[in-house]
């Protein structure tokens, strides 16, 4: 069974910094591009961060120069590091895998983690 289990999530005040991990289970993860995606009340869902089979990356412009996407094949373990948190950065934040073949249409989505910034 696949399974992407999302942790850092919490509290923070604005300013501070939080490392959030997704570990995979039951695919290849090598074979997957994996991204952060984040979804506050009341709007869409939006794209964070990607980061491809290759290691190739990509982020929305608001978080450019604040959060690092990273991964350890090994571990079948996905980062995002973010620093200098903003109140609107506030939001769940959801693990995703995309497999390479984007025909196969193979895309798999975590549970999500809270993550708050407030004083």
């Amino acid at each position: 069974q696949v399974q992407l289990v999302e942790s850092g999530g919490g509290l923070v005040q604005p300013g501070g910094s939080l490392r959030l991990s997704c570990a995979a289970s039951g695919i290849i993860f090598s074979a997957y591009a994996m991204g952060w995606y984040r979804q506050a009340p009341g709007k869409q869902r939006e794209l964070v961060a990607r980061i491809s089979s290759g290691g190739s990356t990509n982020y929305a412009d608001s978080v450019k120069g604040r959060f690092t996407i990273s991964r350890d094949n090994a571990k079948n373990t996905v980062y995002l590091e973010m620093n200098s948190l903003k109140p609107e950065d506030t939001a769940v934040y959801y693990c995703n895998a995309a497999h390479t073949i984007t025909q196969w249409n193979r895309n798999y989505w975590g549970q999500g983690t809270q993550v708050t910034v407030s004083s």
